[in-house]
C-alpha cells in the first residue's frame, strides 16, 4: 500500500513540475500587454487634462515668487524666536479659539516638564 501512495505521489509531483515547465500562455501575456497600453493611455490622458491647470498653478508661483521671499524675510525672525520657545509641538495639544477670537495651545498634561535653555544673561523687563 505505501509503494503505490508513494509511486503516485511521485508521478504527480513530476507530472506538476513538468508543466511549470511550459512557457508563458500567449493569450496571457497579450492581455499584460493590453492592460499596460491602457494604463500608459490614462496616464497620458490625465496629464493632457492637467497640463493647463499645472501651467498656470506654475505661472502663479511665478508671481508671487518675489512676495513670498519679502514675505519670509520679515518674519522669519519672529518665527525663529516663537520656535525656541517651543520645545516640541508634539507636546501640545490643537489650537483652539476662545470666544474672544484669542487663539491658545494647551500643553499636553503628559507631556515632561520643559526648561527653556538659559544664556546666563539679564533678561529685560
Amino acid at each position: 500500500m505505501r509503494l503505490i501512495i508513494s509511486l503516485a505521489l511521485a508521478a504527480s509531483l513530476s507530472w506538476t513540475s513538468a508543466m511549470a515547465q511550459d512557457g508563458p500562455d500567449p493569450q496571457t501575456e497579450e492581455g499584460f500587454d493590453l492592460m499596460e497600453e491602457g494604463a500608459r493611455m490614462l496616464m497620458r490622458g490625465l496629464m493632457n487634462e492637467m497640463e493647463p491647470t499645472i501651467d498656470a498653478l506654475r505661472d502663479s508661483f511665478q508671481e508671487m515668487g518675489p512676495a513670498f521671499a519679502e514675505f519670509a524675510q520679515s518674519v522669519g525672525p519672529a518665527f525663529a524666536e516663537l520656535l525656541d520657545q517651543i520645545d516640541d509641538l508634539s507636546n501640545y495639544d490643537a489650537p483652539e479659539l476662545l470666544p474672544n477670537g484669542d487663539i491658545i495651545m494647551r500643553r499636553r498634561p503628559d507631556a515632561p516638564v520643559w526648561e527653556p535653555e538659559f544664556d546666563g544673561s539679564e533678561i529685560e523687563l
